[in-house]
């Protein structure tokens, strides 16, 4: 049924088929792409895109680094949403179907922490599986429309169980929020919070240059807009293409130099209102063909057969009537002309915006007439009377500009949700659960059975061992913090020596101690360990077995501590503190041990722990989900926060530095080999970078000269002429990388690590040891 619905929607209009695949989930997106903790906005069409601009806005603002991800149903909306969005979102695309397995697929390949759902729409199995996998689930501007409420109250039983799903329900005025409740929505996440459509800015907007030229040209004394004009609902509703044409001739005849833009509600539209014009003889323009040469004999209409270019008309009217009120559709947004203090008439219909319509209406804030056949006196009176004109739009500016705020509103709902989410995106189902579950409890047994050989033979050091680790496979930011501590503690005067095994060495020695500072090749340290060492605050003892090492350092460079990199599962070495990162782009990492999860062991090790710090926390602090989640398994763990900061770019022979902030208007692209390459995509987005590509590689890629000109290659043909990447990449690069690179400037990014509350981790850690 559904294949044959969706054909048929593409035989009508043929643009609906040129991203089937996307109403199947599959985005054309890889996994690597799409950095975990993100938000997914969901809008119908072009009117709740148009709404939804600010408040994507103010969350680019509130969440820096976090991905943007939009969806819509419709074809306008997906070009509205092209058009309006760019700069503000990290993709487009349109909805799933919402079946359990397109929308289960699709949320396991964005990994969004929040979904947001704009107004009407309420899809079950969207609802259900969101909050399936712990996401946060919020609607906002929320409204049941008077056609849909009588057919929803009858299925009570049923939306009362979805709607119980929403962590808020954010509705645009008292009459939704009563619906909701009558619906079955709890009352205590109910609550009337506002329409965001009256925080529309009305400022920066311009009409299109062709747009302006003509109106220059033609010089009308006066303008009026008739704004997303419908057919017919019901038997007896006017066409108000119709009735709009034939106000325009009647006013004609005492408004020579009258300039009417007609402005059809949906594309499908465009074609029959132009018929209409030809018909009756009206001279007109399209908007399509305008060109900077076109010319309009006055009294003539601009049909504007566009989409999302009406905002931006508004200042130039004089007089705006608002289309869907004339008949049984429900009336359209007012907002937008009253915010240029233009006057506005509408028709008996504005069941769609009961509060906004009351409220201008008992201001004398608009002119409503009765029928069709009042349209032409209502323009005609405002036309002849400016006094009246500016009147009334002033008092509709005055109304609109007092009832901003509901987008700060939802922005702060949507951070305290955002908050106390908790998401285990990985979750499996189905044959994957029974498949591997089997083979998860074995790798468990066996992590367990290694746990006690081990620390049965376990061996106390005399100098104290901080181990900084972490409980998930893939990168947490261990190494930048181990850095940062030793920086710290041997400014105190501790004599600091990190304990590493150096993964990712390519020779086999059994032991290497090294220096401060000392020089030695990356291919004998690792990647990490070479950081360490050039970073000159601590020696580095490098070894699988690390209590063997510690034992020989203390012989040569008599530590005063010790910094155990990657050890909350070496249990041969006893340790003073267990210092565990927990990453918050992905904080359970699948909620399973390896292989149903990405867990070394399961999270009940985490009462281990004597401190936590939890990394890449970019979004204002706390987590409140996953502060109690910790809480609950370490009570006496302090938890902590810290976040990578951009400081420069450094140029491939180090020569050069650039400002971290300076490659935002370059051509760039990217490439890295991380545990979580996501952590990277995030910092470059935060930095307003946009790479032409980014390519992922596996964790410690030692880079052949096959690669690097591969990715030159790639650069070239994108006309991207510098690649940027990160410091441990760096470290994996042949010496002689640059002839490889064939011209393409590498920069590398230098960074630093910020903890929140440092001074009291730091006294902690100072008072343990």
């Amino acid at each position: 049924m559904i294949l044959l619905y969706l054909a048929g929607r593409s035989l009508r209009d043929p643009r609906y088929a040129q991203a089937l695949s996307e109403r199947f989930g599959r985005l054309g997106l890889a996994e690597s792409a799409t950095a975990p903790g993100g938000i997914w906005l969901h809008a119908v069409s072009a009117g709740e895109v148009l709404s939804a601009i600010e408040l994507l806005r103010r969350l680019r603002q509130r969440f820096p680094s976090q991905a943007l991800y939009v969806s819509v149903t419709t074809v306008a909306g997906k070009q509205i949403a092209g058009e309006k969005l760019g700069g503000l979102t990290d993709a487009v695309f349109y909805a799933p179907l919402d079946y359990v397995w397109i929308v289960r697929s699709l949320l396991r390949r964005l990994r969004p922490r929040l979904v947001i759902v704009m107004e009407t729409e309420i899809w079950p199995n969207l609802y259900r599986e969101t909050k399936r996998l712990g996401c946060g689930l919020v609607v906002v501007n929320g409204r049941v429309s008077d056609r849909a409420f009588p057919r929803y109250r009858l299925l009570r039983w049923f939306f009362r169980r979805v709607l119980a799903w929403p962590d808020a329900i954010l509705a645009q005025n008292k009459v939704a929020l009563e619906r909701y409740l009558a619906l079955g929505a709890p009352s205590n996440r109910v609550q009337a919070a506002g329409n965001l459509k009256y925080d529309f800015r009305a400022s920066g907007l311009e009409a299109p240059a062709v747009i302006r030229r003509l109106c220059e040209s033609a010089q009308p004394d006066a303008v009026w807009i008739a704004a997303s004009t419908m057919p017919p609902a019901v038997e007896g509703d006017p066409d108000e293409d119709d009735a709009v044409i034939a106000a325009f001739q009647s006013l004609a005849q005492r408004h020579p130099r009258l300039l009417l833009m007609l402005v059809p509600r949906r594309p499908e539209r465009f074609e029959q209102a132009a018929r209409k014009l030809e018909e009756a003889g009206v001279q007109h323009l399209r908007r399509s063909k305008l060109d900077e040469n076109a010319r309009l004999e006055l009294p003539g209409v601009l049909l504007v057969d566009s989409m999302g270019e009406l905002s931006s008309l508004f200042p130039l009217a004089d007089v705006v009537f608002m289309g869907g009120t004339l008949v049984d559709r429900g009336g359209h947004n007012i907002l937008e002309p009253a915010f240029f203090a233009r006057p506005v008439i509408i028709g008996p219909h504005m069941e769609n915006f009961p509060d906004i319509a009351d409220e201008f209406r008992a201001s004398g804030a608009v002119l409503e007439i009765a029928d069709a056949g009042g349209l032409a006196g209502a323009v005609g009176k405002l036309l002849d009377d400016e006094q009246t004109r500016k009147r009334l739009g002033e008092r509709a500016r005055e109304l609109a500009e007092a009832k901003r705020g509901a987008t700060e509103h939802a922005v702060e709902v949507a951070g305290k949700v955002y908050s106390r989410s908790l998401p285990n995106w990985s979750r499996k189902s189905g044959w994957p659960l029974l498949l591997l579950w089997p083979l998860a409890r074995l790798w468990q047994m066996g992590v367990a059975a290694d746990r006690r050989r081990k620390k049965a033979a376990s061996v106390r050091l005399p100098v104290p061992v901080i181990s900084i680790g972490g409980i998930g496979m893939g990168g947490a930011g261990k190494t930048p913090l181990v850095g940062h501590l030793a920086r710290c503690l041997d400014a105190r005067g501790h004599r600091p020596v990190i304990l590493t095994r150096g993964y990712g060495r390519r020779t086999h020695e059994k032991m290497l101690l090294l220096a401060p500072g000392e020089s030695c090749p990356a291919a004998r340290t690792g990647d990490e360990a070479q950081i360490l060492l050039r970073s000159g605050h601590a020696a580095l003892a490098i070894a699988a077995d690390r209590a063997e090492a510690a034992r020989d350092a203390i012989g040569r460079f008599q530590p005063g501590v010790f910094l155990m990199d990657d050890g909350f599962q070496h249990w041969k070495l006893e340790r003073a503190i267990d210092l565990v990162l927990i990453d918050s782009l992905d904080p359970l990492a699948g909620g399973d041990v390896v292989p149903l999860g990405r867990l070394r062991e399961p999270l009940s090790a985490l009462s281990r722990a004597t401190a936590f710090v939890i990394t890449r926390a970019d979004y204002p602090v706390p987590w409140t989900a996953l502060e109690a989640l910790l809480r609950r398994l370490a009570p006496l763990a302090p938890v902590f926060y810290s976040r990578m900061v951009p400081v420069e770019w450094v140029s491939l022979d180090g020569r050069n530095s650039l400002r971290a902030g300076e490659l935002a208007t370059r051509s760039v692209s990217a490439f890295c080999g991380l545990g979580n390459p996501a952590s990277f995509w995030c910092t470059l987005r935060q930095l307003g970078i946009e790479p032409r590509f980014h390519w992922a590689f596996s964790d410690h890629e030692s880079y052949r000269p096959r690669q690097l000109r591969r990715l030159a290659s790639q650069a070239q043909s994108t006309q991207s002429g510098i690649l940027v990447t990160t410091e441990k990449d760096v470290m994996n690069l042949p010496e002689d990388a640059a002839r490889h690179l064939a011209g393409i400037e590498l920069f590398w990014l230098r960074t630093r690590i910020e903890i929140e509350q440092e001074p009291q981790l730091l006294a902690w850690l100072l008072a343990r040891l």
